[in-house]
Parts: C-alpha cells; structure tokens; sequence
C-alpha cells in the first residue's frame, strides 16, 4: 500500500476496486469504514475474465485479493449481486484467503454450490441466503439486495450504508418492462433511495456507448417463436448456459410450434437442472434427453447449444467439426446465434460460422434479427436511473476505458456533482470531504493454470509465449572429471524449423556446434557442468539466430560420469 499522509478524518467511507474497472470482466469491489489506519471492510462479487491468446493455456483470470486477504480478520461480508462467472466465478478459488460469510440469492446459492461439486477439496464456506428487501447488518455496515432486470434471473443491485452514507453499488442491469423470468427492475425502491439522499452511485458503464433503451427480453422471444415456426428443417439455438429467460423463451417457442427441446452441453444441462429445481421453469415439459435427438423428425426438435462464444470444446464446436457423438445438422437446418460475441471471441465464432455454412446450414444472428438484447442498460436507462437515484457521486465500472469516460460524460450531463474515473487499487475516499484517490493498493491478477492459482508475476505465462514463438531446444550431454564428452551429445528440437534457407539441416548444425563449443572451453571450464551450459546456450542460440532469425529456448543438461 501507498504510503498516506497522517493527517486526515478520523472515520472515512472508502470504496476500493481489485477488479472490473477498465475492463469488463473480474468484477471485484471493496467498501471499508473507520480510520484510515484501520478498516471494517465489505466484498462486492468476486469474479474471473477468460484467457485471450496472449495468455497460452491459461483457463480463467481472477483479480489478486493479496490486499484484502491481509486485512481478512476485519472483511466482514462478500456480497454477490448475481451469478454470471464475471461476478461469482473466483468464489471457490479465493474464498480461503478471504475467509468471510458469503450473502447470495438462492439462485446463485444453488449456482456456486453446482461449481463447487466441481471443484475437488472445495471448501465448507458459510453462505447465507438472502432477497430483494432483506437489509443485513455486518460491522459498521448494512446493506439491502434490489431487484434489477438483467440476463440472468436473481440479479440485484446493493444499498450500502455506513455511518457517512448511502452508496448504491449497481451491479448489472438494464430496465426492461417485460422480462421472461424474474423482476423488473425496481423503479420504486431506487427513486426512495434517491430521496433517502445517495452520496455514491458505482455504475455499469457496459453500453454507455449506445444510444436508446435496450429490447426487451419478450420481444427476442417473440421472434424466435417466428424463425422457428418458419424453420423446415430442425433448429439449434446457441446462447449463454446462464440465461435462463432465453432458454424458457426458446422452450415455450418449441412448444406452440409442436416442437420439443434438446439440451446439448454439461453446462446447459447443469443450469437448467438449478433453474427447473427454482421453478423457473415452471409449465415448460421436461427437456428431451440427448440421446433422443437423433430419432426425433427434423421439423419437430429445437437443440439448445453450448459454444456461442465458440469455445473449442463446447457442443457447438463439435458439430461443426462433425465429432459431436449424438448431434448432428444436415442442409436445411438453422443455427440461431442468441447472444453477441465477446470481444476477443469474434474469430473462433466465425470458424464455427463458417464449418456449419460449408455444411449447408442457415445461419441468424443478432446481424440478421432480434434474436439477442444485452442484460446491460443503454443511454437512455442509465439516464432514467440518474433521474431517480440522484447521487452526489458517480464512479463508472464495469468497461473499458471508453465505456467508462462515457458514462462519466453522461453523468455530468446528468447533473452530477463529482464524477470519478476510477482504476483498479484505487482507494476513494467518499466521505468526508470531497471524494478523492486518498491511496493505492496493489491490484494484480491470479491465472488459473489447471487446477494451480499462479501469480501475474510468474514466469510461465512468458516462457510459454517465447516456446510459441521460437520453439525449444534440448541437449544433453554426458562428461567424464576430466572434462572429455562421453557418448553421444543428445539433441532435440521443437518448434523449430528442420532447415535454413539453404537447405542445410539445423539439427546437425546444432549438434556440431555444441561439439565445437565444448572442444573450444578451457580445461578447466570444462569441468564445470554450469559452465559448460551457459557456453553452450549461448552457441546454440547465436548459431540459430544467424541462420533462421530467432532464438529459441534452450535447456541444456550437462552430467558427470
């Protein structure tokens, strides 16, 4: 932590970001209250980001809780608004070093539970389920869950108090008059708020970009009632696991066009197995197994698909590359994209697009009709949440730097006193005073390697991006006490081209290379097996870099017999 000055209040209400500010993605938030040498503190989510390709073989990011987890005797709550992997994914990897009472709806309860059983060793952690309404006194705090439409059912905003005041912390959102499943929005509640008095406003900046107010969900499910009535042969529909409301609406589609519906994926099956368990399905027949797809006639069945995003192992990935073992698509059928592509995501999207048009297949995205809204509020929503909340402060989160200055601009349209642009490890004061950037703490990331937490710091990311960029090479060789090559000198290379651009084979150039700098050492260096590797690298590396441009990784092991 930043070294702060002695001088100051004797109370303060911070708020303090680890992640999900100038990005989307990792959402996790602090609140604290008391001295400003010693703090209560509250978690708000507690989420993970993917992997891009500049992180080969990393499966998940999550924001490091390094600071927060040395302060963990005085962190009195962690606090999900909703139970999209952005907000709850880290949960059960980071929850040991936070060691606090978790506060979640029933859904997302059931949610974190089904992930854990996932997870081998998955710690006992003490959750308490809560609503919309309830307000839960923790330390100096209280806060109280508000109900918010979004694209995952249970989604809700927080009312934080403290002695110094009102904070409402938005979460994800949108105002949506007719959702499938769950509230709406509750215009009510945050427009008493607002007469309450709001000192702070921490906002979703996802669509701050985008003029107007989002569709509705209903009117996405009135049109793929409309494709899928107008489909002749059988229809998939790909969209996020987690949204129940999209499925239900695909589901009651089927329904009045006499189909019947077939989940494909794990994940799918999953969280519709925790939705039906809700009664979020309620009235919806049960979903057809797997193993039926095939017997079924093509213009009586509807597959809801894993794999929007195009990840590789996913059910739609696989039928495009025709090895799904029980579904198939023939010319004809049509493939219904019900969701936007993640940035980052839109080239391993447009294979999959491309492998199913080779097959004959009619693709609709959200390009071609309504068959996707966002769960984020646009322009026009946010301006409507101003005009109720009416906050002294506003700090835009939850985007990237654009989005961010954005809403930021808005907010000062709005008639906002102070607005912040905030950055991860930022500590802002709220009160007393005017707000301000009164600290800074360390905000790195942890990467999910398999099943091993590494730190941003560790040299595995790079050494793997050095491996993909000019390969490795292995030698081992064997020497005697006198320092005389006993045996032949092991070679072996990967990533590496097997001839320069004459023709000329590397491999035996780097054999005889490695014999001329051993032959070439001093006696005496010779005999020292450290040596002997270093000067030996240092050959291998400037030989290659010579004839092919590069320099690989090199591993050299050097025995004493």
């Amino acid at each position: 932590m930043a070294k702060r000055s002695t001088t100051g209040p004797a109370e303060e209400f911070v708020f303090c970001p680890l992640g999900g500010v100038g990005e989307i993605g990792m959402n996790f938030s602090l609140y604290g209250f008391g001295s400003p040498a010693k703090k209560d503190w509250i978690a708000v989510d507690c989420g993970v980001a993917f992997a891009g390709p500049d992180l080969p073989g990393i499966d998940l990011v999550m924001p490091d809780p390094g600071f927060i987890a040395r302060e963990n005797k005085r962190l009195r709550a962690l606090i999900i608004t909703h139970a999209h992997e952005d907000h709850i994914g880290a949960v059960a990897d980071l929850w040991p070093r936070l060691g606090c009472p978790v506060y979640l709806t029933p859904f997302a309860a059931a949610m974190l539970e089904a992930k854990k059983l996932n997870e081998p060793g998955a710690p006992k952690m003490p959750i308490h389920i809560i609503g919309p309404g309830q307000v839960i006194e923790v330390g100096p705090f209280s806060f109280e869950m508000i109900a918010v439409a979004h694209s995952i059912p249970e989604s809700t905003s927080l009312a934080i108090r403290s002695p110094l005041g009102l904070v409402v912390h938005t979460g994800d959102w949108k105002i949506d008059p007719t959702p499938v499943l769950g509230d709406k929005t509750d215009e009510a509640r945050f427009r008493a708020l607002g007469d309450e008095g709001v000192l702070a406003m921490i906002g979703d900046s996802t669509n701050a970009i985008r003029d107007g107010v989002s569709p509705s969900e209903r009117e996405v499910a009135a049109e793929l009632e409309q494709i899928i009535r107008g489909a002749k042969g059988r229809v998939a529909v790909t969209t996020f696991a987690s949204n129940a409301a999209r499925v239900r609406s695909v589901a009651e589609a089927a329904m009045r066009c006499d189909r019947q519906v077939v989940l494909v994926g794990r994940a799918m099956e999953r969280v519709m197995s925790i939705a039906r368990e809700q009664g979020m399905l309620d009235g919806i027949p049960p979903f057809v197994s797997v193993e039926s797809y095939g017997y079924l006639p093509r213009d009586k069945v509807v597959a809801v698909l894993t794999g929007s995003q195009g990840e590789p192992r996913a059910a739609l990935a696989r039928i495009a590359n025709d090895d799904h073992p029980e579904v198939t698509l023939t010319p004809g059928d049509t493939v219904i994209f019900s969701s936007r592509t993640i940035p980052g995501n839109e080239k391993a999207v447009g294979g999959i697009i491309n492998a199913l048009v080779k097959q004959g297949v009619k693709i609709i995205t959200d390009r071609d009709a309504l068959v996707h809204v966002s769960g984020h509020p646009r322009r026009g929503e946010m301006e409507q949440m101003y005009n109720w909340v009416r906050p002294q402060i506003a700090i835009p989160v939850h985007g990237e730097p654009y989005h961010m200055a954005e809403h930021a601009a808005l907010a000062r349209r709005m008639g906002v006193k102070e607005v912040l642009l905030a950055n991860d490890g930022d500590v802002i004061r709220l009160a007393p005073g005017e707000p301000d950037v009164v600290d800074t703490v360390t905000a790195q990331r942890l990467f999910k390697d398999g099943t091993i937490l590494e730190e941003e710091a560790a040299r595995t990311v790079p050494e793997r991006r050095r491996l993909a960029f000019a390969g490795i090479v292995s030698v081992a060789i064997a020497m005697d006490e006198r320092g005389q090559v006993v045996g032949d000198i092991q070679l072996d290379m990967a990533g590496v081209p097997e001839k320069d651009a004459m023709g000329d084979d590397l491999g035996e150039l780097v054999e005889e290379t490695v014999i001329d700098c051993v032959e070439g050492l001093p006696k005496a260096r010779r005999r020292d097996p450290d040596a002997v590797a270093e000067s030996v690298t240092r050959a291998i590396r400037g030989t290659l870099n010579g004839r092919w441009g590069k320099k690989p990784t090199c591993h050299v092991l050097v025995v004493t017999v």
